[in-house]
């Protein structure tokens, strides 16, 4: 059974870092993605980064490039998110989320492209 759990999340100050881990267990196999989204109050849920954990290729999307990077630690079984500069519109419940096979560029982004999710972490930033 693939379980992930996400943890980092707190209140921080505006343009303040927050690094979030995804520790995740149970894959079976080595080719397999690890994807980063967040809903914020009131809004949908969208997708920010995911990688590749046989390869180590990533994808973004325009709401954390530049500012939000993802890495994998593949002996330890975790996923990072690093967030800097962060803005009070970053105020949201991160979640992380995985699926067995590739890192695909036009299902990474895609919430129920994926099989395993984690509970979620709450992000608030302040002004």
């Amino acid at each position: 059974e693939v379980q992930l759990a996400e943890s980092g999340g707190g209140v921080v100050q505006a343009r303040g870092s927050l690094r979030l881990s995804c520790s995740y267990s149970g894959f079976t196999f080595d080719d397999y993605a690890i994807g980063w989204f967040r809903q914020a109050p009131g809004k949908e849920r969208e997708a920010l980064a995911s990688i590749s954990r046989k390869d180590g290729t990533s994808y973004y999307t325009d709401s954390a490039k530049g500012r939000f990077t993802i890495t994998s630690d593949n002996a330890n079984n975790t996923v990072y998110l690093q967030m800097n500069e962060l803005r009070p519109e970053d105020t949201a419940v991160y979640y992380c989320a995985g699926y067995d096979g590739p890192l695909i560029y036009r299902r990474w982004a895609l919430w129920t492209e994926y099989d395993y999710y984690g509970r979620g972490t709450q992000v608030t930033i302040s002004s």
